[in-house]
């Protein structure tokens, strides 16, 4: 089973484990740097307390008594440091504490420093030669009589001394520290969660206003739209591409809403028809020549309706596009001389010349939908000429990567070029479209060759145009040209 956790509780989970092991790394950094400074200082400690020793038992006899009574007449050693005396042969002589530091008066006071008795501390837990063979001069931690001390051996006049300093009181410190440390780190980790928490609650609440708008839609509000303004930064492309989104379903749903219209009054009409004509035709008896007229009237209508039909079908298959196995070879110069060959004799009955001229060029393309094409926009150019006029078919090549075919006619009544960005709509006819038919024709199309021009055209990946000047209007395909290998 694949569960997919929401974005907040993702974001909070990465953010989790961030600053978890943030707030370990510097719990250990904080501590090391605590312990790291006590050892500093307790080694500092110890260093000036050998170097007093030194200058308290230079020149002094090997004994207990003259050891006491010299140490005795000294400034002392400070900072509560323990001496413990031993023989070259590791024989223990006796032990001091200075328990008063810095003040001179208690220096000057032999009741200050008090000799110790080893034998409380366990002599014989006090190997001095094993600890010289261990530790040298160098410091190390010591446990006596269950209490830890931080301590040095060194050697002045053929004897031994072990320095010990109590450390009790900076390792309680470090555990008191260590407890408040982890409380707060832990309080830090919490109050950065729940703010991590509320601010993605926060941030992607916006997208609350997406799912609300889109809950909502139906086919009556299709015009709602997202306010960029009232978006942050981060989200107004997004609400930008949703109202642009929007805009383009409004417009596809309201030309699909017209072209189900028009489907139904260009069927309606015609099948109105046939069923009136053959409840007249049933009505009585006739004679022959009349069910042969009305025969020929249904053939008509009947044609009218495969026309519709097929054109509709036409459409649906160019508006899928095209797959390379469609795409061959098809030269243009010759397809369009095939095309004016054959509709010259329409056009020689009204006066109307086809010229064709410019630079034509090979493309990639279904040479059948192409025919089609450029059948309906030179059939549309006729029936809606001037008589004695002229039609231009033009081509050249542009920017060497497009075939620029224009097809240019004056009209016999003038178009707005408002009509004329109209002309690749389904279905769609002027209001006095009976009047911009030229006279002497009789052509009463689907509504649909335009569109089957428009929809062939997308399926080549090229652009059509229509542009009025003065009674001309100008038909601009533009169809890509191959890829140079």
């Amino acid at each position: 089973m694949n569960i997919r956790l929401s974005l907040l509780w993702r974001t909070l989970i990465l953010l989790t484990i961030f600053v978890v092991l943030s707030q370990i790394t510097v719990y250990f950094w904080i501590k090391r740097s605590v312990t790291d400074h006590f050892e500093v200082m307790d080694s500092e400690m110890l260093t000036h307390a050998a170097f007093n020793l030194r200058k308290s038992t230079y020149g002094i006899e090997h004994s207990s008594e003259s050891l006491n009574r010299n140490y005795n007449n000294k400034k002392g050693l400070g900072y509560g440091v323990q001496v413990f005396g031993f023989t070259s042969d590791g024989q223990a002589i006796a032990s001091y504490s200075q328990i008063a530091v810095g003040n001179q008066n208690a220096r000057d006071n032999q009741s200050d420093f008090r000799a110790f008795n080893l034998e409380s501390y366990g002599k014989d837990s006090i190997n001095i030669l094993d600890l010289m063979s261990e530790h040298g001069d160098k410091q190390f931690e010591l446990q006596l009589d269950n209490r830890p001390y931080r301590s040095v051996i060194i050697t002045s006049n053929n004897q031994i001394y072990l320095l010990a300093l109590p450390i009790d009181v900076h390792h309680l410190y470090l555990h008191q520290f260590s407890l408040q440390l982890k409380v707060i780190l832990v309080a830090m980790t919490l109050l950065l969660l729940f703010i991590a928490a509320f601010s993605v609650y926060w941030g992607f609440s916006p997208l609350t206003t997406f799912i609300q708008k889109m809950k909502t839609i139906n086919s009556e509000q299709l015009g709602e739209r997202i306010t960029v303004a009232d978006m942050p930064s981060e989200l107004r492309p997004l609400a930008e591409s949703y109202n642009i989104m929007m805009s383009k379903l409004e417009d596809n749903f309201e030309s699909l809403s017209r072209y189900s219209d028009n489907i139904a009054h260009e069927l309606r009409t015609p099948i109105a028809t046939l069923s009136t004509q053959t409840q007249v035709m049933l009505s009585k008896p006739r004679q022959i020549s009349e069910y042969i007229e009305q025969l020929h009237h249904q053939h008509e209508t009947l044609e009218h309706l495969s026309e519709v039909t097929n054109n509709m079908l036409l459409l649906a298959k160019t508006q899928k596009g095209l797959s390379q196995e469609q795409l061959k070879d098809v030269d243009m110069d010759s397809l369009m001389t095939q095309l004016i060959e054959y509709y010259e004799l329409l056009a020689d009955d009204r006066g109307i010349h086809l010229v064709k001229s410019g630079e034509f060029a090979v493309i990639k393309g279904d040479k059948g939908l192409l025919q089609r094409l450029f059948s309906n926009l030179i059939s549309n150019a006729i029936y809606y000429s001037k008589n004695d006029s002229t039609i231009k078919i033009s081509a050249g090549v542009t920017d060497q990567t497009q075939l620029n075919i224009v097809i240019e006619n004056q009209t016999a009544q003038p178009m707005t070029q408002k009509e004329a960005s109209r002309l690749f709509e389904r279905f769609y006819r002027r209001a006095n479209d009976q009047d911009s038919k030229a006279e002497g024709t009789s052509y009463s199309g689907t509504g649909l060759g335009l569109s089957i021009v428009k929809s062939i055209v997308k399926a080549h990946r090229g652009t059509v145009a229509a542009l009025v000047e003065d009674n001309w209007i100008k038909i601009s395909v533009k169809l890509p040209l191959p890829k140079l290998s």
